[in-house]
């Protein structure tokens, strides 16, 4: 079993940037891959970025990819999201996400994360 805590959502206006957190407890933090998802308005979920159980591994959806920055401290039990240079169509809730399947240090497929946290919101005002 792994629970997920996010933070660090909030209001910010275009162009601005926020860091997203999510804690993890129950099993070692070091032994799954994570990720990100979002949901926006009227929309479905959908991937933002994952990361290797090392942090070694990352992967982008194409729509953050060089303003987004995913990482994880294992001492600290926490991954991160870094959002720079945000638009208002980053506006969605944030999801982190865990698989505790093994595919060796990569980050999982998309459809493999089977723990979630509650989200939190971000909003990017134009």
């Amino acid at each position: 079993q792994v629970q997920l805590v996010e933070s660090g959502g909030g209001l910010v206006q275009a162009g601005g940037s926020l860091r997203l957190s999510c804690a993890a407890s129950g099993r070692t933090f070091s032994s799954y891959g994570m990720g990100w998802f979002r949901q926006g308005p009227g929309k479905e979920r959908e991937f933002v970025a994952g990361i290797s159980w090392s942090g070694g591994r990352t992967s982008y959806a194409t729509s953050v990819k060089g303003r987004f920055t995913i990482s994880r401290d294992n001492p600290k039990n926490t991954m991160y999201l870094q959002m720079n240079n945000l638009k208002p169509e980053d506006t969605a809730v944030y999801f982190c996400a865990a698989s505790t399947r093994y595919y060796g240090d990569f980050v999982p497929p998309r459809d493999a994360y089977e723990y979630w946290g509650q989200g939190t919101q971000v909003t990017v005002s134009s």
